[in-house]
């Protein structure tokens, strides 16, 4: 009799601890989270936003982890930058013998790009040294769904590096716990498919990547633009309105 109550108190024992665990579980998830990223808005609207928030590869003890920020770029050049853009249906070898290469799909909607255009070239002049600038579109679709498009950029030197975090991906919006799709832009929130690329192909700069990062279609997430190979009238107009002006920049020395 005393073994079935001891085996009657441990099997309650245990009910008891599952049923605790999966009540509190939510709780424990979110005290054990990634750890809140430090950031600031510079542009937001009801689904929608920009803002910078700090890099946590750069080291305050190491310049050559240094972002070049604060960084006066055009919004003209960064419409060139998102409108060169192109998403590609990530397939395997085998795939691509069977069906060929998928077409290429602009990754951005013209509303989009106006939409971003201007608020990233004011974020990349008010970042400093150890931030980046993210970015969060998104296009409800039910109170608990809506698609997202996230990412973000940062630069060194002349090298601009943008990654896509998420493409048109539809998020559920969790019962509880932590919604991670607006907290944390540059993180994935499901398996990527696609491959990013850019024309014209010259002006990108390649990146190593493992096998790996080939098989599971991780290796043309973020790509690297050099800016000097992209063309923008603004510069020259800007110089020709100071020539016209007569300022010293335009005079030449006789020598």
């Amino acid at each position: 009799m005393s073994y079935r109550r001891t085996h009657d108190q441990t099997l309650h024992r245990l009910m008891l601890s599952i049923v605790l665990f999966v009540t509190l579980s939510p709780v424990w998830l979110v005290g054990c989270a990634v750890p809140h990223i430090p950031s600031r808005i510079v542009y937001e609207d009801p689904v929608n936003y920009v803002r910078l928030e700090e890099d946590a590869d750069v080291l305050a003890e190491w310049p050559p982890t240094h972002h070049t920020h604060p960084f006066l770029i055009e919004p003209e050049k960064i419409r060139t930058v998102l409108t060169g853009l192109k998403v590609q249906e990530h397939r395997t070898a085998l795939q691509r013998w069977f069906l060929g290469e998928s077409p290429l799909v602009p990754a951005f909607t013209d509303e989009e790009i106006t939409l971003l255009s201007a608020h990233l070239a004011g974020a990349f002049a008010e970042a400093t040294y150890n931030e980046r600038v993210t970015f969060y579109l998104s296009q409800p679709q039910t109170f608990a769904r809506r698609i997202i498009t996230t990412g973000g950029l940062y630069i060194h030197g002349t090298e601009l590096h943008f990654l896509l975090g998420n493409w048109r991906i539809i998020y559920g919006i969790p019962a509880y716990g932590m919604i991670y799709d607006r907290r944390y832009p540059m993180r994935p929130t499901a398996a990527k498919g696609f491959d990013l690329l850019f024309q014209p192909a010259e002006a990108v700069i390649p990146l190593k990547n493992s096998v790996i990062d080939g098989i599971f279609a991780n290796a043309k997430d973020e790509l690297v633009v050099d800016l000097t190979k992209l063309e923008s009238s603004e510069p020259v107009t800007l110089l020709m309105r100071t020539c016209m002006n007569g300022q010293p920049l335009c005079s030449r020395d006789p020598s």
